[in-house]
């Protein structure tokens, strides 16, 4: 179980990073406009283990103007 937790904050953490990118925008610009902290994206975007609230998860989506579904996408 305890390895499924890390797989899907890892899906989730690559999914950030790709439509950041699509949206051409830097890690800090994307922290700052939610008011985190850089080192908190870098972490979610990274495969160092960060677990995200479903609020932060959903404020990440909107900024990014994604559906927040698109995060668990395993592809």
């Amino acid at each position: 179980m305890k390895e499924k937790q890390y797989d899907i904050y890892n899906v989730i953490g690559k999914n950030i990073k790709k439509y950041r990118k699509k949206k051409k925008i830097t890690q800090r610009e994307l922290a700052e406009s939610l008011l985190l902290s850089e080192s908190f994206i870098a972490k979610l975007e990274s495969t160092t283990y960060q677990s995200i609230s479903i609020d932060t998860l959903k404020q990440i989506a909107d900024q990014l103007e994604v559906p927040i579904a698109k995060f668990f996408d395993e592809e």
